[in-house]
């Protein structure tokens, strides 16, 4: 393939939930984004319909059939070998929909063959991203889109949750970094919403510490928690700007 050459060792830093928990991770996607409030916001700023889509950080495969559902053709890209096979179990027969093991920093795909990269809750959280960023504009299309789409750390009550765990991680220099990189972002409001009371505190607890997650379960009422997102969405020009 044109514009890529095998690496020689991918970089990976290891997911703290879906890696070790992937049977309860199904149980979080499933319940995520119960409103559609998520893909909504998606359709409004990006069309797949007919395009070539790639899904970074695809885990297990949860949202390839929805892209393979109008989309001509779709590829996840996952570096965890055990997520890489559970999710070519999910698409096997889907036509048009491939799976490939790597890192978001060395894709193994062509230069301009997507116009789609969406990327959900993976690899993508701001400063220290740049090597992924590059890989996503060198595949795109000219006039194609990357599509981040990441928890909001400043959206209460998540956000609050998040940051007593990771009081590393600022809101401020995140929306910076994006806004640096030439990224339009747009806060979305959603929820979870679980079948039951168990899968909702069994999904916290491999999100959050116990202490953390124990919190959010005593400041959580019934089977649904409000969940804040962020939706940034970024354009490969078509044209060469000239001086």
């Amino acid at each position: 393939m044109i514009g890529w050459r095998k690496p020689a060792r991918p970089q990976v830093t290891p997911s703290p939930n879906i890696w070790h928990w992937p049977e309860l991770f199904e149980i979080e996607n499933r319940a995520q984004d119960a409103t559609g409030a998520l893909w909504s916001a998606l359709r409004e700023r990006c069309d797949w319909v007919d395009r070539d889509v790639v899904d970074i950080g695809c885990g297990d495969g949860f949202h390839l059939p929805l892209f393979a559902a109008e989309a001509r053709t779709v590829i996840g890209v996952e570096p965890h070998p055990p997520l890489v096979e559970q999710a070519r179990r999910r698409v096997a027969g889907i036509p048009g929909v491939d799976v490939r093991q790597a890192p978001a920093q060395q894709l193994p795909l062509a230069d301009a063959s997507a116009d789609l990269v969406h990327a959900r809750t993976a690899y993508f959280f701001g400063p220290g991203c740049e090597p992924g960023l590059a890989e996503a504009e060198r595949v795109l299309r000219p006039g194609g889109v990357i599509a981040i789409v990441d928890l909001d750390a400043a959206s209460s009550p998540y956000g609050d949750w998040m940051r007593a765990d990771a009081p590393q991680v600022d809101p401020v220099a995140i929306e910076s970094f994006f806004q640096l990189h030439d990224f339009e972002s747009t806060s979305v409001d959603t929820v979870w919403r679980f079948d039951d009371r168990e899968s909702l505190e069994a999904v916290l607890g491999i999100e959050f510490s116990a202490k953390v997650a124990a919190r959010a379960a005593r400041e959580t009422a019934g089977c649904t928690v409000p969940v804040g997102y962020r939706v940034r969405i970024r354009r490969k020009p078509t044209t060469l700007l000239m001086p």
